[in-house]
């Protein structure tokens, strides 16, 4: 069983986390889930979730376990590195919890869980989704680049053609899946131009 952590915070995309938690609902895999209070208005702005059970969260049947967590329990299994986890994604991820990640805050299971991936050199995908970038941020983000976070920026591609909102959805979650190493099958890679002379 691969473990992963996917964390839910206030900025706007809560269609990403859904997207990502479709992704890894895959028969092989667990997934923990924590929600700040910010990202629990998100989904309630966003989703219409009144609370983030997985089978509405979902929006589709649950073919893997996903096992929520009390954002304020910071004695939950993800706060300690000897907890067996591949990887972490906080989808979207706000500029709160950004600077909370690049400064070493841990005083929410968010902000340890991601302290525990940098110490102990795991994946940690920051799905960034707010804009314009103050300097404030930008500094943030190198600090925990340095750290050895992943800054993932929720910016869609378009060489694929995407013809939906849904495509461009995929672009990100799909890469986000990839940077965790975790397969799936939607349309997100370049194939290469054909560049005949």
């Amino acid at each position: 069983m691969r473990n992963f952590i996917v964390a839910i915070t206030g900025a706007s995309g809560a269609i990403y986390a859904r997207r990502i938690l479709q992704g890894l609902n895959q028969p092989a895999l667990r997934t923990y889930l924590i929600v700040s209070p910010a990202g629990r208005r998100l989904l309630h702005e966003e989703l219409g979730l009144e609370q983030p059970v997985p089978e509405r969260l979902l929006d589709e049947p649950v073919r893997s376990e996903i096992i929520p967590l009390a954002y304020h329990d910071i004695g939950a299994c993800v706060a300690s590195g000897s907890f067996p986890s591949e990887g972490m994604v906080i989808a979207p991820c706000s500029s709160s919890k950004l600077a909370q990640v690049a400064h070493g805050g841990a005083d929410n299971l968010i902000a340890r869980a991601a302290q525990v991936m940098l110490k102990e050199r795991r994946r940690l995908v920051l799905l960034h989704r707010e804009m314009p970038l103050s300097l404030v941020d930008v500094r943030n983000m190198v600090a925990a680049t340095e750290a050895g976070a992943i800054i993932c920026p929720a910016s869609p591609g378009f060489y694929l053609q995407p013809r939906t909102i849904g495509d461009l959805v995929d672009m990100v979650a799909g890469r986000v899946l990839g940077l965790l190493a975790v397969p799936c099958d939607w349309k997100i890679q370049w194939a290469g131009a054909d560049r005949r002379s």
